[in-house]
């Protein structure tokens, strides 16, 4: 049996008990067992955290000392490099992660981005000179400077929590801001760490603040609706990212959002090898736990039959390669906990009500053990129309669509109320490209390209969210703009 280190609050610059000592169970995903226990935060903690957050960003020199603020960062990275065991063992036993997903975005690739992130902040321009102008018969020198927003509410989910944690933590103590990082209740141990570091590296008081709980709601909405918190920044479902939205708007608060996604993978008949491109698609990375994956195959309907059976054998050869949590090219473990895998499920019971033929998976897997499996599953004979194709399932489960022509596979592309990734695939890249132009989405890869890089900005359209991650863009979400005339 697993135990991992109790995972404690971070506020105002100490390690410490939540109110009262109360802690709650973090229950593996691989086991369905008790892995650990966390810090469950009290509201008077939460309230801490704020007045230590905003004392830090209105009476020390944070927002404006860069070499500070770079020098800490810089040591943070460091020792979440140094700390790497230890948090590939928190993404394996909390997070569920198979080995194949710690490689990526569960560990290594935030302890490289913290670097990139870096180099970002090297490189930009805090202050820009404009020059003179004459308006009214007055000379004025203008430049345009760059300055912290404030105090910022970081609310992260259980899916990939490091990676989103360090594209929202890094970038705005870089910016000058203070955080709060209030992690998801399923996976609060991989982010107290952060406060555990922080504090071994030496950040001042209240710059820096990591709040766990048992309950997914209160404190965040506490961040959300407080005045003293500048802006949130929230990863998760669109329901509550528009919940957000509604009591962030009393403040006037700065609100990024991003959000659920239901992406669509065009793939076109002249693509070089159609069954590599078909079969490739199983839906499986970290049980399809993704906002940004694609679990929209659209296929032509001129090679739909024979689609239809590069999957079967697919999901035939899949069913034996996944589920080993000491596999290390294993991408796919349980789903996150009993509410999910009973959400899932649900989907999958829908699906065939609706009408789509049900030719891989579709069943919770016990024989991989007492967690909560549930196995790669593929939908065909979809139609736009059907629940399992407007809505985030959130699982392991593909839906396939036929489409006429290039037209109709854009439209189907589009007939989202998500827009936040996707990929088109072709033998020509100039129709390949053409078609990705038209799709209404804030990511997309063409021909096995990937967009997933700490310079490249991250965000949705329509009810995929507000806003962008990483790269510059996602920088300057954490900054404001100041305009100064001089008269000269």
């Amino acid at each position: 049996m697993v135990t991992l280190p109790e995972g404690k609050l971070y506020i105002d610059g100490q390690l410490r008990a939540a109110e009262g000592g109360k802690t709650y169970e973090d229950i593996g995903p691989w086991t369905g067992e008790v892995v650990g226990h966390a810090a469950d935060a009290s509201v008077a903690d939460m309230e801490e955290a704020i007045v230590a957050a905003r004392r830090a960003f209105d009476e020390t020199d944070w927002s404006t000392n860069h070499p500070l603020r770079r020098g800490l960062v810089a040591k943070l990275g460091e020792k979440m490099k140094a700390n790497r065991d230890r948090l590939v063992e928190i993404a394996r036993h909390e997070i569920g992660s198979a080995m194949g997903a710690v490689y990526g975005p569960q560990v290594d690739s935030p302890l490289g981005h913290v670097d990139e992130l870096l180099k970002l902040f090297d490189e930009f321009e805090w202050e820009k000179d404009l020059g003179n102008a004459e308006f009214w018969g007055t000379t004025s020198h203008r430049i345009v400077v760059r300055e912290p927003v404030g105090v910022v509410g970081a609310i992260t989910p259980w899916n990939v929590p490091l990676y989103i944690a360090v594209g929202k933590v890094i970038p705005a103590l870089l910016a000058g801001c203070t955080v709060i990082l209030k992690p998801a209740p399923e996976t609060p141990l991989i982010n107290a760490i952060l406060g555990e570091l922080a504090h071994e590296v030496g950040f001042p008081r209240g710059v820096f603040n990591v709040v766990t709980a048992k309950d997914p709601a209160t404190l965040g909405e506490m961040l959300v609706t407080d005045p003293r918190v500048d802006l949130i920044s929230f990863t998760g479902s669109t329901a509550i990212g528009k919940r957000i939205m509604a009591q962030g708007a009393a403040t006037l608060k700065r609100i990024f959002l991003e959000l659920g996604g239901k992406s669509a993978n065009i793939v076109f008949e002249d693509v070089p090898d159609f069954a590599q491109a078909v079969g490739s698609s199983i839906v499986a990375f970290h049980a399809g736990q993704g906002c940004a994956i694609n679990s929209r195959l659209l296929v032509p309907r001129s090679r739909y039959e024979e689609a239809v059976e590069i999957l079967k054998g697919a999901y035939e050869a899949y069913s034996k390669m996944w589920g080993d949590f000491d596999e290390p090219t294993n991408i796919m473990g349980p789903v996150v906990s009993a509410r999910q895998r009973e959400r899932v499920l649900g989907y999958v019971d829908t699906g065939q009500a609706e009408g789509a033929r049900l030719i891989a998976g579709g069943r919770a897997a016990p024989e991989k053990g007492n967690g909560f499996f549930i196995e790669p599953t593929c939908f065909v004979d979809v139609t736009s129309d059907m629940k399992i194709a407007r809505e985030e399932i959130f699982g392991p489960v593909l839906v396939v669509i036929p489409f006429e022509d290039e037209d109709d596979a854009v439209r189907i592309a589009n007939d989202s109320d998500y827009g936040l990734s996707g990929a088109v695939q072709s033998g020509d890249k100039e129709r390949a490209m053409r078609v990705a132009r038209r799709i209404r989405t804030g990511t997309l890869g063409v021909n096995g390209g990937t967009w997933s890089f700490a310079d490249v900005p991250f965000g949705g359209y329509k009810h995929s969210g507000v806003g962008r991650e990483w790269g510059l863009e996602g920088f300057e979400e954490y900054l404001e703009t100041k305009a100064i005339g001089i008269g000269v």
